[in-house]
């Protein structure tokens, strides 16, 4: 298996194990609600605000997960381009990225990739970069000298 198979196999492993999180996380909170609600007067609140408020939150986040899965969807690894576009490693004189989603430092096989977004800032200025260009962050300059 290729190093950016691999890495989008950890990609998805990740983002599947916040997706089922989530929605346990999601489930329990329903049914604390559904308890308080069984269990207290009509004029008793008993916290459901803040479990609704819970709720809400971690309905967004589940959102923002499957956003997340479905970019990992449009990746091929297969796929190579000589320049930098989503599902691209780019490989630097320092530091590996992966363009995918953001998950940040991820070590395989002895190296270390940065999992980066394309919307991230560095994402960004990396996009349509071709080998030999270069890009700076951070106060840090990064010579592409490979695009897998």
């Amino acid at each position: 298996m290729s190093i950016k198979s691999e890495l989008l196999q950890i990609c998805f492993e990740h983002v599947n194990k916040r997706i089922t999180s989530y929605k346990n996380e999601i489930d329990t909170i329903k049914d604390a609600i559904e308890s308080n609600d069984k269990s207290s007067d009509e004029d008793d609140d008993s916290g459901n605000g803040k479990l609704l408020n819970d709720l809400e939150k971690n309905a967004q986040y589940l959102s923002d997960a499957h956003k997340m899965l479905d970019t990992l969807k449009l990746i091929n690894p297969k796929i190579q381009n000589d320049y930098v576009v989503l599902g691209s490693l780019v490989m630097t004189k320092t530091i590996h990225f992966f363009i995918g989603v953001s998950l940040g430092k991820i070590a395989l096989n002895d190296q270390e990739f940065f999992v980066i977004s394309k919307n991230a800032p560095v994402g960004q200025l990396m996009l349509n970069k071709k080998v030999g260009e270069q890009i700076s962050f951070n106060d840090a300059r990064y010579d592409i000298i490979d695009i897998k």
